[in-house]
């Protein structure tokens, strides 16, 4: 069985690092000329897997706006992962879950194991319980050939408060969950399953990224980072660039999905992004 991490490889190889958000906000919904309804919201998903998914790495669909329309919609988001995964693309599910015990193990079971409907390529996941309590998502993830993606530095202007403090031996606490990724990532090829998230404009990382493990990188596009920023902030290292709203403008044109994806690709491997 691959892991994530050789999976991601050589996903990013043959399609470039981009990775596609797709959320469905009600305004995009709106933009589209579509209500706010699960009608509108399956029609909206599944046009965007159809120009999105044959051309980029990774997708990533954001699950809040799927769980807003209740079980209908989660029934929708069930089909995004599974046709996104039959279009050749890795599905990188962003639920921000983070919890203890029996529930964490929950919610891996759900996202992670390979017979859940839900079942992805890999998950964001809270630390901010202590790292420790992320070893249900570890080691599920390990079962089956998973990947976690943690937060790290977010870019949003609240993260500072708690990411950016110091512990009590003087690294902040991103360093310190930092530690932790290149502890699990120890001697991977190319690189580990198990990621951080850290946003394409927080300036400067002010620690050392160099974890074994991938990196997801939001903010890119609409927010204001641009491919640029991507490879000043990273360099060498394995960073998938996300842009959601960049890529959903362009919608509901089938083609101008594509086109926008493969654009935008192409500026990020001119620019050095791996």
């Amino acid at each position: 069985m691959s892991t994530f991490g050789e999976r991601l490889h050589a996903a990013v190889q043959a399609r470039g690092p981009l990775c596609a958000g797709i959320d469905p906000h009600a305004a995009l919904l709106g933009a589209w000329g579509l209500g706010d309804d699960v009608a509108g919201l399956e029609r909206f998903a599944l046009t965007a897997v159809e120009g999105l998914a044959p051309y980029v790495s990774v997708i990533k669909p954001q699950s809040a706006f799927y769980e807003r329309f209740g079980s209908r919609g989660i029934a929708v988001l069930e089909r995004v992962i599974a046709e996104s995964r039959a279009a050749g693309a890795l599905v990188l599910l962003d639920v921000k879950r983070g919890d203890i015990g029996s529930t964490s193990q929950a919610y891996a079971d759900a996202y992670l194991d390979p017979t859940s409907p839900l079942a992805s390529d890999a998950i964001t996941v809270s630390p901010f319980l202590g790292f420790g309590s992320l070893d249900p998502f570890v080691d599920t993830a390990r079962r089956f050939g998973a990947g976690l993606f943690v937060l790290g530095l977010t870019s949003n202007k609240e993260g500072p408060e708690v990411q950016r403090a110091t512990t009590e031996t003087g690294e902040t606490v991103a360093a310190r969950m930092f530690d932790h990724l290149a502890a699990l990532n120890h001697g991977a090829k190319p690189f580990g399953s198990f990621g951080a998230v850290v946003g394409a404009t927080i300036g400067d990382a002010g620690t050392e990224l160099g974890f074994n493990g991938p990196i997801l990188a939001p903010g890119f596009g609409e927010q204001g980072g641009t491919a640029a920023d991507i490879k000043r902030i990273f360099g060498d290292l394995p960073v998938l660039p996300s842009s959601s709203r960049g890529l959903l403008r362009h919608g509901p044109d089938v083609s101008a999905l594509r086109d926008a994806a493969l654009a935008t690709n192409a500026e990020l491997v001119e620019s050095g992004v791996r």
